[in-house]
């Protein structure tokens, strides 16, 4: 089984090379932002909760992000593997995913990151709000807010993949294309 976790600050670009990577690899894409909007959308207690934390820029609490996680999850039996996208976004999030996939009888088998300057992701996160008409990415400081909790909160989870040998930088600069093909060479890797 085949499972990646797809890591990178906000705009790095993490959602567009998933749907590259699903479809070559056949995988599950779990992507904790998209179940947060359908939730948001749907108006579901989850989505309430999600929506106020996300708003502010803040991270949403473990136990939410992870129960919505494991639930999805489960929805896919008999998965060849899956793409965790925006997800595990804590040390913490990391030993339970790995919690999880070990009572599924599989584990990680090896983080990619997208790496990306600060500058250019203010960029691309503004040019998607223009685009997307989302709220997050349309305010400067709320961007800045969400690029500092990832350096500050979520970053750190780099190193609990680097400890177990399963980190991979790989350049978030270049087209979608180049950016796809470096990712492959590094799953093909692996």
């Amino acid at each position: 089984m085949l499972n990646l976790v797809l890591f990178g600050p906000p705009g790095a670009g993490k959602g567009t090379q998933s749907a590259k990577l699903i479809e070559k690899y056949q995988l599950v894409h779990l992507s904790t932002g998209d179940i947060f909007r359908a939730n948001i959308k749907g108006g579901t207690e989850l989505g309430t909760r999600a929506k106020q934390y996300i708003d502010q820029g803040q991270l949403v609490p473990d136990e939410v992000t992870i129960g919505m996680l494991e639930s999805e999850a489960d929805k896919y039996p008999d998965a060849k593997g899956y793409i965790f996208d925006g997800f595990p976004r804590t040390p913490a999030q990391a030993k339970a995913l790995d919690a999880f996939l070990a009572t599924k009888g599989t584990a990680i088998t090896g983080m990619l990151a997208l790496e990306v300057e600060e500058e250019e992701l203010r960029k691309r996160l503004l040019l998607r709000g223009k685009d997307s008409g989302r709220a997050d990415d349309q305010d400067p400081a709320v961007i800045q807010k969400r690029i500092d909790v990832y350096r500050n909160e979520t970053e750190p989870v780099r190193d609990y993949y680097m400890a177990q040998n399963k980190y991979t930088g790989i350049n978030g600069i270049g087209t979608i294309d180049e950016i796809f093909d470096r990712l492959s060479n590094a799953i093909d890797a692996l």
